[in-house]
């Protein structure tokens, strides 16, 4: 299933080595760039935002292949549906455990004051995945032999940019690798974003902000205060 994501046939050896060469180049100028985001402080973080932004851009329309490739299609969207049923699943038994621990926290103004609260993280949920099965995963399969062994490298890269959170570290290496997997066999990434924003909603709601410093990574998690968060809330 991964003939799809496959080098051209008829390469020689020097030209395999300089595709290679070329992608190790290209992951490793992107994911520098969004490492370089997390880690700088405000104000020059919203200005190297727009520069990752506009290269991820840059380098994925040299080697677009078409909206199909990225999963955005309607190809085994119902086979492939149950992922956000299980994904509903587990949400539901972690606001059952929250409840009784007192860590539920929904937001003020019931389904209207949830959608305003999370619509943003929703969407930012699809960019995410949009990146790890559109951007990371077609790279990391021509790199390592196995599409396993390629789904662990880009859940591995995924991981490791929700450092130093110890809850959204372990999570996204886990959903990072059976994301990846699953979009090897469906194809399809709405199921794959929907259950994105449905995990990373029910952490949200279920974890205490004090604990996964509310779900900040890079330098946010580490200047994080929950004082002051607070006080902001109020």
């Amino acid at each position: 299933m991964a003939d799809a994501l496959a080098l051209p046939g008829g390469l020689d050896d020097i030209g395999l080595d300089r595709t290679r060469r070329r992608i190790v180049v290209e992951l490793a100028f992107t994911y520098a760039l969004i490492l370089l985001v997390i880690w700088t402080p405000r104000p020059w973080q919203k200005m190297l935002w727009w520069v990752a932004a506009g290269a991820l851009l840059v380098i994925a329309g040299l080697s677009y292949k078409g909206i199909q490739s990225l999963g955005l299609r309607r190809g085994n969207l119902f086979r492939s549906s149950w992922v956000v049923g299980v994904a509903l699943l587990l949400a539901a038994v972690a606001v059952a455990v929250a409840i009784p621990l007192e860590t539920l926290r929904l937001p003020s103004g019931g389904v209207q004051g949830f959608i305003a609260t999370y619509w943003a993280y929703a969407l930012w949920a699809g960019v995410q995945q949009l990146l790890l099965q559109g951007f990371f995963l077609p790279r990391c399969l021509r790199l390592v032999n196995g599409t396993s062994s390629a789904a662990f490298l880009a859940a591995a890269l995924f991981a490791l940019a929700h450092l130093p959170n110890p809850i959204l570290t372990p999570v996204t290496l886990i959903w990072g690798y059976a994301a990846c997997m699953l979009f090897l066999r469906y194809r399809s990434l709405y199921p794959l974003a929907i259950a994105h924003a449905i995990f990373g909603i029910t952490i949200a709601i279920t974890v205490p902000g004090p604990v996964d410093h509310n779900m900040r990574v890079g330098l946010g998690y580490l200047t994080y205060h929950p004082r002051i968060h607070t006080a902001m809330r109020q």
